[in-house]
């Protein structure tokens, strides 16, 4: 087999992955963002959507409803269309992964950082922490990380938002915290369209907004 039919099985193998890859991103994104659709109205009305490539799909909400100010929506898909790409999330642990970012009409009251080491944007975070000079400990299988001196109240405030973070996932990849906006920011795992109900998922969301504005 000559070099001319190597490359030309080469580029043939790498158009079907990236064709098949791309197609099963779309797909399952579009899956996902219908089912979105039926709780979205809950937060807000006007909402706007935008592709980011194959992998990386946004809605957003500008003029949200209380407790949001603006809800961002983010759903973040493995880069399955490229061969080397799809290898590297395998290492570092990627997934896809849904992601809320808001703006709260009433912002926590500290800065906190809890997230799952063992995954990709779970590590970058704690990194970021780290670099801040932010104290950590170990909750519930997680890594929490807090400016210092206030690890201990952090840890108080997930214990108040227990119940409600409950509600929504039973796993968090991320759940962040900010007394800045974007107030908090969370990364899950996508829910499963089949057996949950969307309307009954943002209505949790909105429970744990109200909950992160409480005052204790």
């Amino acid at each position: 087999m000559n070099s001319q039919y190597i490359v030309i099985i080469a580029v043939a193998v790498f158009m079907g992955w990236f064709a098949l890859g791309m197609i099963y991103n779309l797909r399952r994104g579009d899956a996902l963002i219908k089912w979105l659709q039926g709780g979205l109205p809950l937060v807000g009305q006007r909402t706007t959507f935008r592709w980011l490539g194959t992998s990386v799909a946004e809605m957003g909400i500008a003029k949200a409803k209380r407790p949001f100010q603006r809800l961002d929506t983010l759903l973040v898909l493995k880069p399955r269309d490229v061969f080397w790409m799809t290898l590297i999330a395998l290492f570092q642990g990627r997934d896809d992964v849904l992601i809320f970012r808001a703006h709260l009409s009433t912002p926590p009251l500290l800065d906190l950082e809890l997230a799952d080491p063992k995954t990709w944007s779970g590590r970058t975070a704690l990194n970021q922490a780290a670099q801040r000079g932010w104290e950590s400990t170990d909750y519930h299988g997680l890594r929490l990380m807090a400016p210092k001196g206030l690890l201990t109240l952090a840890a108080t405030t997930l214990d108040h938002l227990a119940a409600s973070m409950q509600s929504l996932s039973p796993r968090y990849i991320r759940f962040s915290l900010r007394k800045t906006g974007p107030n908090f920011e969370i990364h899950l795992p996508f829910p499963n369209p089949r057996i949950t109900d969307a309307k009954a998922y943002f209505q949790s969301l909105s429970e744990l907004g109200r909950a992160v504005g409480e005052r204790q």
